[in-house]
């Protein structure tokens, strides 16, 4: 449970606590634009085609528990455990699905850009940090308009360990230069709001397509809608009210 200044109910956990704030981290897929939709068809797609369940379409429910927010090294062990070289091929596969309907097909999360202006004006240092494909991940951020934004990218797959694993978030902090007292993260995932946690960070979750009840058990610090969610913006001013840059705090 969480109250209107981002701290949970027991008082432990607030965004205020971080300032002053330097740097907000964002996942990508589902964080940034809402992609699960078009995972979740290329997965049904794809699948089929493999024969994967007898050729039974998967479902949603399937593919929130077992697809949604993975690497894809940990969805190929669970799917095609005997086979790993057709499971990769499937997942290569799946990914090239997903490119090309991304032109026509993909969305910014509400709000998005609020805020990212909020992050500019203040200037924070920022990073995307996903278990997506570079290839993936650069071009839902150019779609989204949002390349010159990022300083940089951090990909699961190039880290010693990807989400749920702390590894990305832990390099993003090295390689912004930035502290984790001093970070908050942005995901929508199971496995990266436990990735954030594990980091030791402050993680805003966002419920785009994963059920609360799901979220709220990898505990994070708050949980909004979007990020036109009131609650974000409560805890954004109490954190400016402690002052967000260094010899500001009141």
């Amino acid at each position: 449970m969480t109250v209107s200044d981002g701290s949970s109910a027991d008082g432990k956990k607030s965004l205020s606590d971080l300032a002053p704030l330097e740097a907000v981290l964002f996942d990508v897929d589902g964080t940034l634009c809402d992609s699960d939709p078009l995972h979740y068809y290329a997965f049904q797609v794809v699948l089929q085609e493999y024969g994967f369940n007898n050729g039974v379409p998967i479902t949603e429910e399937f593919f929130i528990q077992n697809l949604a927010g993975k690497h894809n090294d940990e969805i190929v062990k669970n799917l095609f455990p005997k086979d790993i070289a057709r499971g990769w091929k499937l997942t290569d596969d799946k990914e090239a699905l997903v490119r090309r309907m991304v032109a026509e097909k993909l969305e910014a999360i509400n709000g998005l850009y609020k805020v990212t202006k909020w992050v500019e004006d203040h200037g924070l240092k920022r990073a995307a940090v996903t278990n997506s494909p570079r290839i993936n991940a650069e071009l839902f951020i150019n779609k989204l308009g949002l390349t010159d934004f990022f300083e940089t990218l951090i990909v699961g797959c190039e880290c010693e360990h990807a989400k749920p694993h702390p590894d990305p978030y832990l390099k993003a902090l090295e390689v912004l230069k930035v502290s984790k007292d001093h970070t908050f993260i942005f995901e929508d995932s199971v496995s990266g709001i436990k990735a954030g946690v594990a980091a030791g960070m402050r993680v805003v979750g966002i419920t785009t397509r994963n059920p609360e009840g799901l979220l709220m058990g990898a505990n994070p610090t708050i949980l909004i809608k979007d990020y036109n969610d009131p609650k974000l913006w409560a805890a954004l001013e109490e954190l400016e009210k402690k002052g967000i840059h260094a010899g500001n705090a009141a």
